[in-house]
């Protein structure tokens, strides 16, 4: 898949895999502990992170030495055939390498790999709080449907989470 991402080969995206599990955990277990990323309180092993993750739809950004920068990565919701179409996913993006147009260019081949597989809905749930991920969301395409209020505690805490989706305009 190979894309270019912020003109002179800034990084590149590829499908992720295994030889990527150290670094895509470290920057997933970092999200975790800034508090605005997930309910999740640790990063799962690799073959947790591997079961639960379609193999055509999770991608890593990598730079000129193979180090990872960012990854997305989508899971199906529901095993119901109605919800074919239908995935949710995360995306991740090492602090020291965001607001260079990685979590876009993730989102981009998310997009696109999904695309191709006939799935009309992307899904994810983001922290109110997170205005960094809602924003890059938004301009992948992705609206906000809605909130929900009270949904979980997270370290004891109630909290919102709003509802995003993006539903492609040519699959039907």
């Amino acid at each position: 898949m190979d894309v270019v991402v912020g003109g002179a080969a800034d990084a590149v995206i590829v499908p992720l895999a295994p030889e990527h599990a150290g670094q895509v955990l470290a920057i997933y277990q970092a999200g975790i502990d800034e508090g605005n990323a997930t309910f999740e309180t640790f990063a799962p092993t690799w073959e947790e992170f591997d079961a639960a993750k379609l193999p055509g739809h999770r991608f890593a950004a990598l730079d000129a030495d193979g180090t990872v920068l960012g990854w997305v990565a989508a899971s199906r919701v529901s095993d119901r055939c109605a919800y074919a179409g239908v995935v949710e996913h995360s995306v991740y993006v090492h602090r020291a390498a965001r607001g260079r147009g990685i979590a876009s260019a993730l989102l981009r081949a998310l997009v696109d790999s999904t695309e191709r597989a006939g799935i009309w809905t992307i899904q994810s749930g983001i922290f109110p709080e997170n205005t960094a991920s809602l924003t890059v969301h938004q301009r992948a395409g992705f609206r906000v449907i809605g909130t929900r209020e009270r949904i979980g505690r997270h370290h004891g805490v109630w909290r919102d989470v709003a509802l995003v989706e993006r539903r492609s305009p040519t699959v039907t």
